[in-house]
């Protein structure tokens, strides 16, 4: 007769695969808002790379309570969420340089691949977060609020009113290319 496997090991187990599959995830400090960043999954923890080039870390640093939540790859709806503590890791160290290879590999677009390890290691800081207990919403325990929030403030504006010249203009071209 085999043993029934814990809810502890359920837990890992979802927090695990969920965070593999899933290329984005929210991290959220407490009585902050939360923060979309692409991520890698090494060794039991989230490790994420930022500033110096890449994503905006924002006011993630080292020794924080966290909560990371991570949606679903096929529906993008949210699957987990679990609390987390933020460990900054030093660069060249078996950890980094663990957590750096598995980051490159989700980097996309980099211009400098062959030098970005050097380059994350002058400028940029590598995060990890380990989860800590259960996860705090999972399916069958997910809350009952909407979770929307305001747009962050942001100096960016939408466009004016195209000037009323404008149509006749684009129009006029196309009618003396014909």
């Amino acid at each position: 007769m085999t043993a029934e496997p814990s809810a502890e090991l359920l837990d890992r187990a979802l927090i695990e695969e969920a965070a593999k599959k899933s290329g984005l995830l929210w991290v959220r400090r407490d009585g902050g808002r939360d923060q979309a960043l692409w991520h890698a999954w090494v060794d039991q923890a989230v490790v994420v790379v930022g500033d110096g080039g890449e994503q905006p870390l924002g006011g993630l640093d080292a020794d924080m309570d966290v909560v990371v939540t991570v949606r679903s790859r096929d529906k993008w709806g949210r699957l987990v969420a679990f609390r987390a503590r933020t460990e900054l890791l030093a660069p060249q160290t078996e950890a980094w340089q663990a957590a750096v290879e598995e980051l490159k590999g989700k980097r996309l677009n980099a211009l400098d691949h062959d030098a970005i390890s050097d380059r994350w290691a002058a400028q940029a800081r590598v995060l990890r977060m380990a989860p800590l207990g259960l996860s705090v919403e999972h399916p069958g325990a997910m809350p009952d609020v909407a979770h929307s929030a305001t747009p962050a403030p942001t100096g960016a504006t939408t466009r004016e009113p195209i000037p009323a010249a404008l149509p006749k203009l684009v129009l006029g071209r196309k009618r003396r290319r014909s």
